[in-house]
This record gives C-alpha cells, sequence and structure tokens, in this order.
C-alpha cells in the first residue's frame, strides 16, 4: 500500500504576529481558513496557493518559506530562469543588458527568460488540443492556481485540463539542453526558477502531471527584484542580446492577460483575478456556458503582471512589457530559425500526464452518509442568523454549518446562539465567556492599547 505524499503549500503563518482579525479568512476563495485559539489556520486540502490571504493580511503574519539564495553556489552553472515579466518591474532608465549584468554579478552564470523558444509551447498545446476533441473547452494549465482549484472544487473540469507544461519547464529544458550541448554535465547544472507567485513555488514542489520538476531550485521574484536593484549599475553593460536570441513578441506578452489565449481558436477566453474564474467556473460546470475552444484563467488581476511575489505596479508592468514586445519580432517569423532543429528533443518533454480531480468540497465519500450530512447541514441553518458575521471563527454561516457536520465546530461557536441561551438561561454568562476565549484566545478581550489603530500603535 503507498502513502500519499501530501501536497507541498508555502503559505504559513506566523503565530506571533498574527491577530486573528479575519481578513484572510473571509478573503479566501476556497474558505480553506478558520480561526482556531485566536490564530488563523489553513486547511492544506483547500488551500490553492493564491496568496489572497497574504494580500489581505495587515499584520504580515501571513509570509511564503523559500529557497535560500545561496543553494545556487553548490553548483559549476547556475541558470537563472525568470518570466518576462521581471524584466517590466524595472522602470525603463534601465536597458535589459543592465538589468542581466547585474544577475550575473549576483552569482549567476547564465540568463534565460522562459519564454524563449515560446514556440514550441504554442505547437505543443495546439496538439494537446487536436487530440483531444472530446473535452471543450479546452483549459490552459499555465496558472498552478487555477489547476488546484478545478481538482478540488470542479472535478468534472479536471479532464479539460490541456496536457502541457507550463514555460518555466520550456526554458528549463531549454538551458538544460544548451548547457549539455556546450559540454556542462547534468549534475553541474543548477536551474533556478524566479517566480512571480506563491503558486508556482508549490508547483515546483508538488508538481502536478509529473514525478518531479526539473528545476532544482525557487527564488522570491521580489527578493531577487532588491538585489538586482542594489547591484545594477547605471553605466554601459556588455551586449548580452544573443541570450535573448530566439525571445518572441509573443513570449513577451504570455504572461499577461490573454497573451496565450489570442492563440487558440476563434473563440477563446481570458479571465484573470480568482473570485472572477470560481464565478465563471460555476456557469461553465453548470452548462451555463455557450460553445468555446479554449479558456486562459489566471488567478491574479492582470495574470502575472499582478503575482503575489511583485514589488512593482501591475498596470505599469503590463504596459512596459506591451511597450517591450514591440521590439521583438512575433513566434511566427523563427519557422527557420536554426532553433527549429531542437523542436525533437524539446516538444516530447512538455507533455504533462493526465491531472487527476481531488474533490474536498464534498461532505463524505459515501454518497448516503453525504446525504444525511446535508440534511442535517440544512437544519442547523435553520438556527443560525445568516449574517456571516465570521465571529465563529468560520467565513460565513454556511461554513459554520459544514464544519458542524465534519465535526469540527459546535452549535455553541455561534456568538448570536450563545446570546439567546443566556437570555433562556441555558448556558452561564462564565460558560459564554469560556466558549469565546476557546475561539478566540484568552487575552482577547483585555483592552490593548498598543494593538494596530489602536491609541499607542507603533510605540
Amino acid at each position: 500500500m503507498t502513502t500519499a505524499v501530501p501536497t507541498y503549500h508555502a503559505l504559513k503563518v506566523d503565530a506571533q504576529k498574527c491577530i486573528g482579525c479575519t481578513h484572510c479568512m473571509t478573503s479566501c476563495p476556497t474558505e480553506a481558513i478558520r480561526i482556531r485559539n485566536g490564530l488563523a489556520v489553513i486547511e492544506q486540502k483547500r488551500c490553492v496557493d493564491c496568496g489572497r490571504c497574504m494580500r489581505k493580511c495587515p499584520a504580515k503574519a501571513i509570509f511564503v518559506e523559500q529557497d535560500d539564495l545561496d543553494k545556487i553556489k553548490s553548483f559549476k552553472y547556475r541558470v537563472v530562469l525568470f518570466p518576462s515579466v521581471m524584466i517590466g518591474q524595472f522602470p525603463e532608465n534601465y536597458s535589459e543588458d543592465q538589468i542581466y549584468a547585474a544577475l550575473l554579478k549576483i552569482g549567476f552564470t547564465h540568463v534565460y527568460e522562459v519564454e524563449q523558444p515560446i514556440g514550441f509551447l504554442k505547437e505543443s498545446i495546439r496538439e494537446s488540443c487536436k487530440k483531444d476533441k472530446d473535452h471543450r473547452p479546452h483549459i490552459s494549465t499555465f496558472c498552478p492556481s487555477i489547476v488546484r482549484l478545478i481538482r478540488i472544487r470542479y472535478p468534472s473540469l479536471a479532464e479539460n485540463l490541456i496536457h502541457c507544461k507550463a514555460p518555466h519547464d520550456l526554458g528549463a529544458h531549454f538551458a538544460l539542453e544548451q548547457l549539455m550541448a556546450q559540454g556542462a554535465n547534468r549534475d553541474e547544472i543548477g536551474l533556478f526558477y524566479v517566480t512571480p507567485c506563491i503558486a508556482k513555488m508549490s508547483a515546483v514542489k508538488s508538481p502536478l502531471g509529473e514525478k518531479e520538476s526539473i528545476v532544482n531550485g525557487i527564488i522570491n521574484m521580489n527578493e531577487l527584484y532588491n538585489k538586482v536593484r542594489k547591484n545594477i549599475s547605471t553605466k554601459e553593460a556588455p551586449d548580452t542580446s544573443d541570450q535573448r536570441a530566439t525571445l518572441t513578441r509573443d513570449g513577451i506578452l504570455w504572461s499577461l492577460t490573454r497573451g496565450e489565449a489570442r492563440h487558440f481558436g476563434e473563440r477563446s477566453m481570458a479571465i484573470d483575478g480568482i473570485h472572477n474564474v470560481v464565478k465563471f467556473l460555476e456557469r461553465l460546470e453548470n452548462e451555463e456556458v455557450p460553445d468555446i475552444d479554449f479558456l486562459e484563467l489566471r488567478a491574479c488581476d492582470q495574470s502575472c503582471a499582478g503575482g503575489n511575489l511583485l514589488s512593482g505596479n501591475r498596470f505599469l508592468t503590463s504596459e512596459r512589457l506591451e511597450r517591450r514586445a514591440k521590439r521583438y519580432q512575433p513566434a511566427i517569423k523563427f519557422k527557420n530559425h536554426p532553433i527549429q532543429e531542437m523542436a525533437a528533443t524539446l516538444k516530447p518533454k512538455l507533455a504533462l500526464d493526465a491531472i487527476k480531480p481531488n474533490p474536498v468540497f464534498i461532505l463524505d465519500q459515501d454518497r448516503e452518509k453525504a446525504l444525511e450530512k446535508m440534511s442535517k447541514m440544512q437544519r442547523i441553518i435553520c438556527f443560525l442568523p445568516g449574517i456571516d458575521c465570521g465571529a465563529c471563527g468560520a467565513p460565513n454561516c454556511q461554513a459554520l454549518a459544514e464544519d458542524m457536520v465534519n465535526q469540527k465546530a459546535k452549535m455553541s461557536d455561534c456568538v448570536f446562539l450563545q446570546q439567546t441561551w443566556q437570555e433562556e438561561n441555558k448556558i452561564s454568562t462564565s460558560k459564554a465567556l469560556k466558549n469565546m476565549e476557546k475561539k478566540w484566545g484568552k487575552d482577547r478581550f483585555k483592552a490593548d492599547c498598543n494593538k494596530r489603530g489602536r491609541r499607542n500603535e507603533g510605540f
């Protein structure tokens, strides 16, 4: 009997900083967060690593676990792989050569933007869609948060996911083939991907549709951006344009909204922002969407330009990338380029195994028990106030009722019911207070003028 390997999640909660304010809980699109003993607790099975909770946390208590940059020192050839969206972070007074030179100064030996040569990935996606005519619309696997969301919440749509890897895999295989062709051994090459979002961290550590990622380490883009800014020179840098020889206009725009959708089918759609995606997938699952060929779904607003590990403004980043893309040729111009000789080697490596559904939004695996729990839930909801205040530690009354039937919460967690029971002398005031302390922590109800927004904040 094999034991399932738990899915890696990069998001963690710092118990010393968390104030149990519920901002994270109410913003989570998968209702993965509860407040227990005054602290936010992330239910790993429901988390899709979209990072909404980290953005909303006023105490900066939610953080990401990441690899140490010193890890690159273990390799002779240290390859930095990054999406073009990283270049869009820098003000335009810095040239591409200056940014590349700063990355080399930090300690990398080779610099690759992952979207080159994007033409191979486009062809692989077209071939994958052509083979599978039964499951339309075809849904892109570019955004790992969306892939995880579909697996756990919309399992009937898992078959619509395209069996193709993401651009960082393309960039990694491309760099690896080039270096090995120059005589480097595989174990001498370290591939480090600079990610604009938390979900891609988890996708590298716990890939779906493949046994393990080709990437050796993952780097927070925000952290690397700050290091590059410290090391960048305003003087003229050596010409590094040969390292971008196969970068195309299509590749630079790939990570922006409609970067993929514009290439696949007359009826293609691009949706960004995870709450927008959730609403659309509900319509799609209920067969309320007209005939669509291709869906590009991204968790962040403005796609990767709005990634949660970026430091720049997402609108400025998009505008810079669009301006930059105009200086490059479209991918179609590379049809007779010598790079095409690598197509036979690279394209098979972009194939992804089928991604199996993993539904967690069900009350029970046993249908009969699930129906019993549903009936019980409906009866419980009759007694709850239905105002979704979150004071019970669950994001809404429906979620509290679900927790109750799964033995994770009690009726006394609802403050309104407790108040009613006190009025009816069914529960003492001291018992009611103890229940509240259990949920929110013992010192929660004491005056504290040093908390955020209070009189002595900052002292």
